[in-house]
């Protein structure tokens, strides 16, 4: 048995910095708070981290969305450092993975390195924002694992709008994926 945790982009930009709104600062406590109940120990809880080099006004997604974020080395890139805090005492590896876009091809990688892709893996995600790299990630996942158990925990996720949010969650239960 495989029991992974995905924390998705919860990075300083996305809430409570340039890009930040109430909804998704919400979630750093609500993650905490799922991490320190869980029953089981995890055995890994990986980290995505939006990156962006500082040439981003000139790539297609600053053309798209003209807003510097995330950095890399700036202090808007990092992990809100609580919820690293909590994941140290409730996992037995920690693992950054940092991704030029919405979704990202390492964790597909790395999910393939741990032969994720049976019915005995249990592949869990929370993060920001739902409705772009939640849902992205969560896509990929199921597509690359499709025999593991993957879920999104609904509380622990938020976007811009909860209109946003909500739209997500329903698209990502069409394509199997347990909503807890």
């Amino acid at each position: 048995m495989k029991n992974i945790l995905c924390v998705i982009d919860m990075q300083k930009d996305f809430t409570t910095g340039v890009l930040g709104n109430e909804r998704c600062a919400a979630a750093i406590d609500k993650i905490i708070e799922y991490i320190n109940s869980s029953k089981e120990r995890f055995d890994e809880i990986i980290f995505t981290r939006d990156t962006h080099q500082q040439n981003y006004m000139d790539s297609q997604e600053g053309r798209k969305l003209p807003v510097p974020h995330c950095i890399e080395g700036s202090d808007g890139w990092q992990v809100v450092p609580e919820i690293v805090t909590a994941a140290e005492a409730k996992a037995d590896k920690i693992l950054f993975i940092d991704k030029p876009t919405f979704g990202s091809t390492e964790l597909e990688k790395h999910f393939e390195e741990l032969n994720c892709n049976n019915a005995d893996t249990t592949i869990t995600f929370t993060g920001v924002c739902t409705g772009i790299c939640v849902i992205s990630n969560v896509a990929c996942t199921k597509a690359h694992c499709y025999e593991a158990k993957v879920q999104v925990v609904k509380d622990c996720c938020a976007c811009v709008t909860e209109d946003t949010h909500n739209t997500a969650i329903e698209a990502m239960k069409t394509f199997h994926i347990d909503i807890i």
